[in-house]
């Protein structure tokens, strides 16, 4: 009978399936630890039985750099060709190029000899849609044309983009930054990561941006680089059979996409360590930092923005700037607070209206509107009909003598005899003052259209609107510094540090530190923003304006709501996370979360040498749960171990396949040696190698602080209840997360999957 038993004791023999998981489901981190323990194990015990074996265990052991590797090399050459696409299509709208209609307006001028430096944004070979269509360059109707051709192109750029999202890959809408994160935690999204939505994704990120809405190609790049990074993990045993594994390098792609998208490697590894990531132990840091500095490369030998340089924001400023600044710098931080504050309701409110009217019904019609809406109201404006990125540029610039902005038409002194770089203070000219009512007219737009633009059903970035935002404000503020220095030098503030003549006020650093504040206040990134923000600047000294301002908006928004806009969205979705800098203060017990309740029915459980095959096929038929404690006997309830669902599907499946004598009277038994039975029965089921015999337990008095803690640090699925070795009841996290949000008085029906 014991010869029987271990004939098929299961995983002796392993077989495909085992260890996955079901789609919208969470992972159990220690198991997935345990199992990568093991194989490690006998990797390296392996290695010292011959020359294969050792070469084998180098080639595991290498397999990690290989996948960071060809992760960055991927991510940069998307990133990189998104760059070049949008570049083209953004100038469609507009004109084309007749020597060759795949150059955007600047590489057009670039190649054409009678190009100017005066008028080096016109040259021959380029022609907006009036000259080539009606011969035409001035005019009413020369821009009523235009104006027709930008908004056609617009609609029919987003039309593409929503159509495709719709009907190939509709994992391939949003930020993705919110399922990034949900992903990262250990949930399960089968098909979010897939080879559809990295194609449709990167496709549409083009179209979006193109068309005109206010959106940018920076959050939706984190997920692109995901999609690299879950393919390359798949081709590889170790992280495609391991789920915890995988999310190691799911973070470290993380860091690649935003390394590609601000040209920011050590921001990116800091962004996926503060923002994104659950697990980021030492291992990811240093791979993750690979993988970001691979992709910076890639995508500096690209060179997508012809300047040599990673991003198109790069600026180098010749002033200091002053303690006395401080204190705009800090008023710039409380405006990125309150916008951000302002923008997660707004935004949140109008998506949860989205999900709940049939105004979801409708996602192409809805596209199509704001995009009209987009266009029709950009395009007199030439602060809104620009990309934004070129807008963030044009704000963070400082004026020299050779710029050619609006924003830069200063009265000049004829006796001015100054290098170029030292250019000083000078009253606003006109240019100046029609930018600023362009701007502020352009800032009210952004603020109002963004809110409607977020969440839509085509790829959205918010890095780029909420630093366009921030920009606008402080170059407004930056120009109001500057012009009241000039007039009133002789004020005891800038007595010390402006005379005249000098150049003491920067306003393209006020548009850096607004641009760092509203991003801040969306998202509440702290230090990961400060190294982003001078990485994409090359701004190294203003790092101390940048931090006042980024802490600012931080302590602001955090005063109305400690969410930020991925972790809204997370919760609109009804996603299972734990965040783990949310705060559990309620004295509740284990005890008063743990199921099965008062009132309701025991909890289902398998015993550990009485149940027949047939008897727990009808327990998983009759329930959803994801599995089931063992105990010696339902009088005792004294606890062995866990068996999960699947793994108990799967054996009982493969048992009947490959063990002769498995029929449904077959008894199941758990422990090391078989029951007696009497001398006809039917062949008994060894399963205990399927069974977890230390699963996590607590005592029915634990403070469900302690509980809550112990779920975010360990990434558990379930806990089980004890008392003095008696199984009282289970604890999921999805009844955490239930828990949590009764205690925040919140819907927790909302939380919908396990």
């Amino acid at each position: 009978m014991s010869g029987s038993g271990n004939l098929m004791d299961f995983l002796d023999e392993p077989f495909p399936d085992v260890g996955t998981y079901e789609d919208f489901h969470t992972i159990d981190w220690l198991r997935e630890k345990s199992r990568d323990t093991d194989r490690h194990r006998k990797i390296t015990s392996k290695s010292k039985e011959s020359i294969w074996e050792f070469i084998k265990s180098l080639l595991d052991a290498w397999s990690g750099w290989v996948v960071m590797l060809l992760i960055g090399l991927l991510a940069g050459t998307l990133a990189g060709v998104i760059d070049l696409a949008v570049d083209w299509m953004t100038d469609l709208k507009e004109g084309v190029c007749l020597s060759a209609f795949w150059y955007s307006h600047e590489q057009c001028c670039w190649t054409s000899n009678e190009t100017t430096f005066e008028d080096r944004d016109k040259c021959p070979l380029w022609q907006k849609w009036s000259e080539l269509l009606v011969n035409q360059s001035e005019g009413a109707s020369a821009y009523i044309l235009n104006y027709l051709m930008y908004i056609l192109w617009a609609l029919l750029f987003a039309f593409l983009a929503v159509s495709l999202v719709r009907v190939f890959a509709p994992y391939a809408c949003g930020s993705g930054i919110p399922e990034i994160k949900t992903i990262l935690s250990g949930f399960i999204i089968r098909g979010y990561l897939g080879k559809w939505t990295l194609l449709i994704k990167t496709v549409t990120l083009v179209l979006v941006v193109s068309s005109g809405l206010s959106l940018g190609k920076e959050g939706p790049l984190v997920h692109v680089a995901c999609c690299c990074g879950n393919f390359f993990s798949s081709l590889f045993s170790k992280y495609s059979k391991n789920e915890g594994k995988r999310r190691e390098v799911l973070s470290a792609a993380a860091a690649a996409g935003v390394s590609v998208a601000f040209g920011a490697p050590i921001g990116g590894v800091l962004f996926s360590l503060e923002e994104v990531s659950y697990y980021f132990p030492l291992k990811t840091l240093w791979r993750s930092f690979f993988a970001a500095l691979v992709a910076a490369f890639t995508l500096r030998s690209i060179n997508p923005f012809g300047n040599s340089r990673l991003v198109l924001f790069y600026v180098e400023y010749h002033t200091p700037w002053y303690m006395a600044e401080l204190f705009p710098f800090i008023l710039l931080g409380v405006f990125g607070g309150l916008w951000g504050t302002l923008f997660t309701r707004c935004n949140i409110a109008w998506c949860r209206r989205r999900k709940t009217t049939r105004l979801g019904k409708y996602p192409v019609l809805e596209v199509i509107v704001v995009t009209a809406i987009t266009a029709i109201i950009a395009y007199p404006n030439p602060y809104t009909r620009q990309s934004t990125s070129e807008l963030i540029s044009e704000l963070f610039n400082d004026c020299g003598a050779l710029e050619s902005s609006q924003l830069c038409d200063y009265i000049n002194d004829p006796n001015m005899t100054r290098p170029v770089d030292d250019i000083p203070d000078r009253p606003a000219g006109v240019g100046v003052y029609t930018a600023m009512w362009q701007l502020a007219l352009a800032l009210i737009f952004k603020i109002v259209i963004t809110i409607f633009t977020f969440g839509m059903k085509i790829p959205s970035g918010l890095f780029i609107p909420s630093m366009a935002v921030g920009a606008m404000a402080g170059r407004m503020v930056g120009i109001g510094v500057e012009q009241l220095a000039y007039h009133h030098h002789d004020w005891i503030i800038f007595r010390n540090w402006c005379r005249p003549g000098a150049d003491c006020v920067t306003p393209g650093l006020y548009a850096m530190v607004g641009a760092a504040a509203c991003l801040g206040g969306v998202t509440r990134m702290t230090v990961s923003l400060v190294v982003i923000m001078f990485e994409l600047t090359g701004g190294l000294e203003y790092i101390v304006p940048l931090m006042a301002a980024a802490v600012t908006s931080k302590w602001v928004a955090d005063a109305f709501g400690k969410e930020g806009i991925y972790e809204a969205h997370i919760h609109l979705n009804g996603y299972p996370f734990l965040d783990v800098k949310d705060e559990f203060t309620h004295r509740t017990l284990a005890t008063d979360v743990m199921r099965p309740r008062r009132g309701e029915p025991p909890l289902s459980v398998l015993t550990q040498d009485s149940m027949t095959v047939e008897d727990v096929e009808t327990l998983i038929k009759e329930t959803d749960y994801n599995g089931f404690p063992v105990v010696v006997s339902r009088d005792s309830e004294r606890l062995i171990g866990f068996a999960q669902r699947r793994e108990l599907i799967l054996a009982i499946k493969n048992a009947r396949q490959r063990q002769e004598g498995i029929v449904s009277n077959s008894i199941m038994y758990f422990t090391e040696e078989p029951p007696e039975l009497p001398a006809n029965s039917p062949h008994p089921l060894k399963l205990r190698r399927i069974l977890n015999l230390s699963p996590f337990t607590v005592t029915d008095h634990t403070p469900m602080e302690t509980v809550v803690d112990i779920f975010r640090k360990l990434g558990l699925r379930q806990c089980l209840v004890t008392r003095s070795g008696r199984l009282l009841g289970i604890i999921t996290k999805k009844d955490v997360l239930r828990h949590m949000a009764q205690m925040a008085n919140q819907d927790p029906e909302s939380i919908m999957f396990n």
